[in-house]
């Protein structure tokens, strides 16, 4: 097996990846505001690193992944006056929400989920440290940290400055730097807050990760706090360079080791953004598509590419994870034995080349091939048919498809009250057969193809799915 390789962004090229410490790897992944429901890009950033955290765990490494809620923020609290609810109301929804779609999306669990609101604490002695060193400093409206005094400030995003949102925001005449930022809100009227010895006030967005990474996962006694640090794009900077400039003045060390970023969602070219209106929430598409589906579609890119989500390659895709099914199908009830060496090769070697999803597909749609022409021309050839078993278990297990049912996955869209009619006539056409009563046996079929259904006998018994 090829050694695992990925692209670091700070050092702008792909490198090998070691890890810090053993066999042991610590990732970070920034998680979710949670003041409204998952949309495109949630998933984009989820599917990237939950397949970093699959080909890891395939390379051996012990994976400890975790994933941040941000459950204070200036979003949520306008959500709780516009509806009249509790802060923890709203954030307990949507975080319910959002581990929903996830596993929908056959995201593995996450070792750990930290929340911003139960580590204040360590927030707030982060800043008392950062304050004592004077790198952190007490204004009007806030704590802020001084950028001037952390001489590695932009070795991360290889920016300084974000002059587009320096225009956009009134300069605050009190800060020492244009740059610097808030690492504490003091409280407003109608506003969160929480007791702190500088001010009651709420943190700033930049400091949960600093903290939560320095109290949950930090080695104490290595150069890097954690292996591998994660998220979209649009958080290298400032977000990404700000977590990094924090715990490089508090804790004498750099933050981690690699740091990895995925694409954007464009929609049918644009943007995906709130500001634009066309966020394509996750609920609205899982009416249609099933989460396997849409986790496969957003797999057909490398992570790293931007992605343009439009319905008609979307449709495409599916049609590349129906063929996957229907080999499925053919093997179904079947016991197992090895994995196809040649495509666990391959497969493992396009993965460990950073993620190469695209070339890792066409290996999979090329032994899917294979498969159909094997079983077409030596259709009892029980021993393939075994090694098939495993391998399409293995495929499943690395990129997270092809794990349901086979018959079942060609039943999604059929509501709940038509699949109880279907299973009721399907059991009546099987005790007409008990009695030999082929007649009404088959007229049973003939009202099951009206409604779209096809029934299979099979030496597992009958299953069924949508014409």
């Amino acid at each position: 097996m090829s050694k695992l390789f990925i692209y670091d962004s700070v050092k702008k090229q792909k490198v090998e990846f070691e890890p810090i410490k053993n066999n042991d790897v610590k990732v970070y992944v920034c998680g979710p505001t949670v003041y409204d429901d998952s949309h495109l890009g949630h998933a984009r950033s989820a599917i990237a690193f939950d397949l970093l955290h699959r080909v890891l765990k395939a390379n051996n490494y012990n994976v400890t992944m975790t994933k941040n809620f941000t459950d204070i923020d200036d979003k949520i609290i306008k959500k709780m006056y516009e509806t009249n609810r509790t802060l923890e109301d709203i954030t307990t929804e949507y975080i319910n929400a959002y581990k929903n779609d996830m596993e929908t999306l056959n995201i593995l669990p996450n070792s750990l989920e930290p929340k911003a609101t139960q580590n204040l604490q360590i927030m707030i002695e982060m800043i008392e440290d950062l304050m004592s060193k004077d790198i952190a400093y007490k204004i009007d409206d806030g704590v802020y940290f001084d950028v001037s005094k952390d001489s590695s400030y932009g070795s991360v995003s290889h920016r300084a400055s974000d002059e587009n949102s320096q225009a956009r925001v009134e300069v605050n005449t009190q800060k020492r730097n244009s740059s610097d930022f808030a690492l504490w809100k003091f409280e407003k009227q109608n506003d969160v807050a929480y007791e702190a010895p500088f001010g009651n006030g709420r943190p700033g967005w930049h400091i949960e990760c600093s903290a939560m990474i320095n109290k949950h996962l930090a080695y104490k006694d290595e150069a890097y706090q954690i292996d591998i640090h994660g998220g979209g794009a649009d958080l290298l900077f400032p977000h990404h360079e700000n977590e990094a400039a924090q715990t490089r003045c508090s804790t004498k060390k750099e933050l981690a080791k690699y740091w990895m970023h995925n694409g954007f969602v464009t929609i049918d070219g644009e943007k995906m953004s709130k500001s634009l209106g066309n966020s394509f929430f996750l609920k609205d598409i899982l009416k249609s598509y099933s989460g396997e589906v849409i986790r496969f579609y957003l797999l057909t890119a490398q992570y790293r590419a931007n992605f343009n989500f439009n319905e008609e390659d979307l449709i495409s895709s599916k049609k590349r994870l129906d063929k996957f099914y229907r080999v499925k199908k053919r093997v179904y009830g079947l016991g197992s034995s090895n994995v196809n060496k040649d495509l666990k090769e391959q497969l493992l070697n396009s993965l460990n080349d950073d993620l190469n999803t695209p070339k890792a597909i066409s290996v999979v749609d090329e032994y899917i091939n294979l498969a159909n022409e094997t079983l077409d021309k030596d259709p009892k050839n029980k021993n393939f048919k075994k090694e098939l078993v495993s391998t399409l278990d293995f495929i499943g297990e690395i990129l997270g498809i092809g794990q349901e049912d086979a018959y079942k996955y060609f039943q999604f869209g059929i509501d709940e009250q038509t699949i109880s009619k279907i299973e009721e006539l399907i059991e009546q056409r099987t005790q007409a057969k008990k009695d030999k009563d082929f007649e009404s046996a088959d007229k049973i079929r003939d009202k099951l193809t009206v409604l779209g259904i096809s029934v299979m006998d099979t030496p597992n018994g009958v299953v069924w799915e949508k014409l």
